[in-house]
């Protein structure tokens, strides 16, 4: 369980790369997770669980295509490796931009979480937050560009330090 919760979030963007439909994604991931249950005494503890997860997210995403044959637009299955590796290949640096965005919006000041939390979270938009805080849409628009400027380069900043870190400098 602790494999799987912990490789969610990449086995979910790795999912909509290869499925570009939100809610096709999510079903090829949860057929996908239950192949994964089934077959997880084939998995070698140790090894790449991300790996041994992705290579069978990626057939049952290929299941699901050929399901879905009469749909207008069709990728080639070069076309569906090559976005397939591509997306392995980014998967961690997505993971790292992901984690520092979280360390990022926590050093943001209760107000601006506010806004945020407003801005994106249930579907939310600018009016409903600029209603919900008592200020003007353009006040909202102000604060998020600010706000998208300052994680953008925080975290950049992250990332940096852990590069750093990683090669001793």
């Amino acid at each position: 369980m602790r494999l799987f919760t912990s490789h969610e979030t990449r086995m979910r963007a790795f999912a909509m790369s290869l499925i570009p439909n939100w809610a096709d994604a999510e079903e090829v991931l949860q057929q996908a997770n239950m192949v994964m249950w089934k077959k997880f005494d084939e998995f070698e503890s140790g090894s790449n669980f991300f790996a041994w997860a992705s290579r069978i997210l990626y057939l049952e995403a290929m299941d699901f295509r050929k399901r879905q044959a009469r749909a207008r637009v069709r990728f080639s299955e070069a076309f569906c490796r090559a976005v397939a590796k591509e997306a392995v290949e980014i998967s961690d640096d997505l993971a790292d931009r992901q984690t520092a965005l979280g360390q990022c919006i926590a050093k943001l000041r209760p107000t601006e979480r506010e806004i945020l939390h407003h801005r994106y979270e249930d579907g939310g938009n600018v009016e409903a937050a600029a209603a919900a805080l008592g200020r003007s849409e353009d006040a909202i628009y102000s604060a998020l560009r600010r706000i998208r400027r300052q994680l953008f380069e925080c975290i950049n900043r992250a990332l940096r330090a852990a590069a750093g870190a990683r090669h001793g400098t």
